[in-house]
């Protein structure tokens, strides 16, 4: 990226993690930690990499997205706020009765959403399916699906990714968000994972590791991915539940995080304060 393009995704990653921290605070519990370890990663996606129209949500050639961590929601809420699919107003309705941001992404109900998800495992499949039918209609539109560590417990992910690999969806960018951590406590303690990026290559993957908040990097990957032409690909994050935020990137429960004490809203407080004065300056 050039100096002034590397800037712009900053100022969007730092925008979509203050409406993230700011949009769950305000519900007073939420899926804090995983949400902000994919940050960096949308910002890269909606700011650089993706083929996109916030004016016509439903444009045929766009690229698509498949959030199969759909518990990560309102981070991708707040990308698609700040990239103009709609009014940044609506996060403070997240997850209220009629609201158009239910917690987890539904495809009917918020405009830029791809895919509805939220049964873990299931966003993989989806994703291949969407990428198959775009070969068929010879659409050459990628398919970014954004899959977690934990959620790859579930053995439907393992199915769509031998299919993803032997039909050689080179559109289907396969991305592990490694933070490392689930509902229950470390990856490594709930089943251990081995190494993940081993595991794909014996799928059949071409494989790429990169820190999850290096913005560089991670926009050096997809686009590698992208000239990679006869083998499926995959991107693994090496990244931080609660990312960008040291106090819950500290925390031990930082699955979800509940808003419930002083030290927790204070911390928050600070980090809003934090950010705002980052995005001012940036904006300037």
């Amino acid at each position: 990226m050039l100096t002034e393009e590397r800037q712009q995704v900053e100022l969007l990653a730092k925008k979509i993690r203050r409406d993230t921290l700011f949009a769950i605070k305000k519900m007073g519990q939420g899926h804090l930690g995983g949400s902000l370890s994919i940050v960096e990663l949308l910002a890269v996606l909606y700011g650089r990499q993706m083929l996109i129209n916030p004016k016509q949500p439903l444009w045929e050639n766009r690229d698509r997205l498949v959030l199969s961590k759909g518990h990560a929601g309102v981070a991708l809420y707040s990308a698609l706020a700040n990239t103009g699919f709609f009014d940044r107003g609506l996060l403070e309705t997240l997850n209220e009765g009629g609201t158009s941001l239910p917690s987890h992404p539904d495809r009917n109900k918020t405009p830029g959403v791809d895919a509805t998800t939220g049964s873990l495992g299931q966003g993989t499949s989806m994703a291949a399916g969407i990428a198959t039918g775009l070969r068929l209609s010879q659409s050459e539109n990628y398919v970014y699906l954004i899959v977690g560590d934990g959620e790859l417990n579930e053995g439907q992910c393992w199915e769509a990714f031998q299919y993803i690999a032997h039909a050689k969806l080179t559109h289907c960018i396969v991305i592990i968000d490694e933070n490392k951590k689930q509902l229950d406590g470390t990856t490594e303690e709930i089943l251990a994972p081995f190494d993940l990026a081993e595991k794909m290559k014996a799928f059949g993957f071409y494989v790429s590791k990169v820190n999850g908040a290096d913005l560089s990097a991670i926009d050096q990957a997809i686009q590698r991915s992208k000239e990679i032409e006869d083998q499926a690909v995959c991107i693994i994050l090496d990244s931080v539940k609660g990312q960008g935020i040291p106090y819950f990137e500290e925390l031990a429960d930082n699955h979800s995080v509940k808003f419930n004490s002083e030290e927790v809203n204070q911390a928050a407080e600070q980090a809003l304060v934090e950010l705002e004065r980052e995005i001012k300056e940036m904006e300037e």
